[in-house]
Formats: structure tokens, sequence, C-alpha cells
């Protein structure tokens, strides 16, 4: 009896961690999984031009990479969120850095 009790507990204390498991397992990691974007580097900027595949910002110190405040030309990654802002609009921009190894903008959100 003891033995059978002992595996019920154990058995009910395993039980969320084995289904979470397997709810994951058939999860499709390539669509809606934002946790990449975690990984980013934020700061806000002043958007001054947006053209094709480049924005031109005037952002303050990003300590996280060593960057004084400077305005810049800015690359748009391959798929880069730009939602609705406009020159002139105070944004938050979120930098990764793009295959060749230097930061670029993977979104860029309108300041509330």
């Amino acid at each position: 009896m003891r033995n059978l009790t002992l595996a019920l507990a154990l058995a009910a204390l395993t039980a969320p961690a084995a289904l979470a498991q397997a709810n994951m397992s058939g999860h499709d990691m390539t669509m809606g999984d934002h946790s990449a974007m975690s990984d980013g580097i934020h700061a806000e900027a002043t958007l001054n031009s947006l053209s094709d595949g480049m924005a031109n910002v005037s952002h303050g110190p990003i300590p996280d990479i060593g960057w004084p405040a400077m305005t810049m030309d800015m690359t748009l990654l391959d798929g880069a969120e730009t939602g609705e802002v406009a020159p002139g609009d105070t944004v938050m921009m979120m930098l990764e850095k793009g295959p060749d190894g230097m930061y670029g903008i993977r979104a860029l959100m309108p300041m509330e």
C-alpha cells in the first residue's frame, strides 16, 4: 500500500510537467515565437527619415552596445516592423545584429 501511495504521489507531481512538455512538442516555433525579440537592444530615437531599407535616426547614448548619442543611417533588417511611424516621430527602436554582424533596425514603434 505504501508503494502505491508513493507511486500515485510521484505521478501527481510529475504530470503537469509532462503535460506541458507534450503541449510544446507540437508547437511550431517558427510562427508566433517572439522570444528572440527579447535579445534585441531597445533605444528611444527621433526618426528623421524613412526610405526603402534605411532609416535615419537621432538617438541618445546606447550603453548596452557602447554607442554615444548620434544621428545615423541604419539598415532596416529583412522583415523589419515599422508600423505607423513617420519622420519627426519619437520612436522606440529595437536593434539586432544582422547577418553581417552590424546592428540594424528590427522594429520601430511610436512612443506614446
